[in-house]
């Protein structure tokens, strides 16, 4: 099997895999309870508040450990509206968020928070001026990802941040598609909270984090939860997040050579293209700091992306049309259509992903299967 999907999940690795099996085995006890066994469970727990705080650069004590990237969301999000004053119940977000990110906002909404949806520039950006425009006295919180996973683009949150610090605004980000392939600096983006998850860093699912920022008066979704400094109700995994945290700091050490690939990699892609003059159309930025390296948006010319995806996947290659969370839908995703593109283009967007086992002859491979797809339109 290719495999080309490492922005929806990635394999396992045998760092993560070794460390889940010996806390499986050696530290089964409950991190909460007051015995000797509890103890050592609670020992890797601190353990890796600390080591995920230094990979941030944030505070160890504002580490709280997940299910993954959805219930961090949910619980960021709405954690800190609970904790907000009265006169502070307004919400911004943006149209191309993951979809927990709309399920939290929208809970809100059912319960007054006022919410408000801004769209990104043609660039998919989302600019000072932009923000600007939505922001209200009662404005308490604002939520933009830091990288888009279909499209791959970069968030300029770093610039926005001093705005909502100015008008003493709380700033939240999805940085679960950017943790792991970027280095990701709570101080130099200038967030308040921030969520990631397990699985996309070579480690098993089931595990992810939030980071809360010592000013955020957050209040608890689940009334009367201990765990978790009472961020969340459930007996902590503490195998899963010894993995999680094993997985990151191996990731972690291996950034710059897996950038070096990503971008070998692309650069062989977009040249094979041209090439083998495929009617596939890349979506490419100008400034390529704006954009992840491992992710690459495509527009095959008169094929929909869900017959590219399943006609590959008949060829045991696997790609995607977009987020892996809404797939099922077949419509263009709002992260597509803030591309300011047609109905029909959008429809033909294909989404390919790279990770620590791909190369070129996985590339080889796609293309080959491209041209097939090219050559039966043709009728030859």
């Amino acid at each position: 099997m290719v495999y080309l999907d490492y922005a929806a999940s990635t394999p396992v690795s045998e760092e993560a895999l070794h460390v889940f099996q010996q806390l499986s085995k050696d530290c089964y006890g409950n991190a909460s309870s007051l015995h000797d066994a509890g103890g050592r469970a609670n020992e890797i727990l601190a353990y890796s508040r600390q080591s995920l705080a230094t990979i941030l650069e944030a505070e160890p004590g504002g580490i709280y450990f997940t299910s993954g990237g959805t219930e961090s969301n949910i619980l960021a999000i709405q954690s800190i509206m609970n904790g907000l004053l009265p006169h502070k119940q307004h919400v911004i977000t943006t149209s191309v968020e993951h979809p927990s990110v709309h399920h939290a906002v929208n809970a809100l909404h059912r319960l007054g928070v006022k919410v408000t949806i801004i769209e990104p520039n043609q660039d998919g950006i989302i600019t000072q001026d932009i923000l600007k425009k939505a922001l209200l006295p009662e404005t308490g919180l604002v939520s933009i990802q830091h990288a888009n996973s279909e499209t791959g683009i970069i968030q300029p949150l770093a610039e926005l941040s001093p705005l909502l610090k100015e008008r003493q605004v709380l700033f939240h980000t999805d940085a679960v598609q950017t943790f792991g392939k970027i280095r990701v600096s709570v101080k130099e983006l200038g967030v308040d909270a921030m969520s990631i998850s397990s699985h996309k860093v070579y480690a098993p699912k089931g595990a992810g984090a939030v980071y809360m920022g010592t000013c955020v008066p957050w209040k608890p979704l689940y009334a009367g939860s201990v765990q978790e400094n009472g961020f969340r109700p459930g007996t902590v995994n503490v195998p899963c997040i010894g993995a999680f945290v094993a997985a990151s700091e191996q990731t972690m050490l291996k950034l710059d050579e897996q950038h070096k690939m990503d971008g070998q990699l692309r650069d062989y892609f977009l040249q094979q293209l041209k090439k083998r003059q495929l009617p596939v159309r890349t979506f490419q930025y100008d400034d390529e700091r704006r954009m992840l390296p491992h992710i690459i948006g495509c527009f095959f010319e008169g094929f929909e992306g869900q017959y590219v995806m399943l006609a590959c996947n008949r060829h045991g290659i696997c790609i995607s049309t977009g987020s892996a969370c809404a797939s099922g839908y077949h419509h263009p995703s709002p992260a597509v259509k803030a591309l300011r593109l047609s109905h029909r283009d959008a429809l033909q967007f294909i989404r390919i992903s790279f990770g620590r086992r791909s190369s070129k002859d996985d590339i080889d491979q796609l293309l080959h299967t491209f041209e097939n797809l090219q050559k039966e339109k043709k009728g030859e």
